[in-house]
């Protein structure tokens, strides 16, 4: 299975499918579940008391991917506008989780970081190539 495809056999999508879009939508759903795995991770790690805001980062980064993730894969009627806000948010979530992961050297918080810096380079590419219009 594939969002991508199921993004692009949406009626009302047509000639008018976003690749870069596509992209951004399907690392954003890796990157919800990768993200709040991390968080758990880092709620078993002896140290809990000094990832608090590692695991905030996390739990953050997390929820927008998924808010991005649905908003972006609902094609009828478009709303670009809410589409690109939730964008804007998702990639500034994910470099507060990349700032905070990239502070430890456990194999998890080393595999969200990279999550999240292909979530925010996807959905920069996302950003570029939408239209301006709803």
């Amino acid at each position: 299975m594939s969002i991508k495809e199921m993004i692009r056999e949406h009626p009302q999508v047509g000639d008018d499918y976003n690749d870069a879009l596509g992209n951004a939508i399907k690392h954003a759903m890796y990157g919800a579940a990768i993200m709040n795995s991390c968080a758990d991770a880092c709620l078993a790690e002896a140290n809990v008391a000094e990832r608090l805001e590692c695991i905030r980062r996390c739990m953050d980064a997390s929820d927008a991917c998924t808010a991005f993730y649905r908003i972006g894969s609902r094609r009828t009627g478009g709303n670009v506008t809410t589409i690109k806000a939730m964008a804007m948010a998702t990639i500034v979530a994910c470099e507060q989780c990349l700032q905070h992961c990239s502070m430890h050297d456990d194999a998890h918080c080393k595999r969200c970081a990279r999550m999240c810096n292909e979530v925010i380079r996807d959905v920069k590419a996302a950003l570029e190539e939408m239209k301006d219009h709803d």
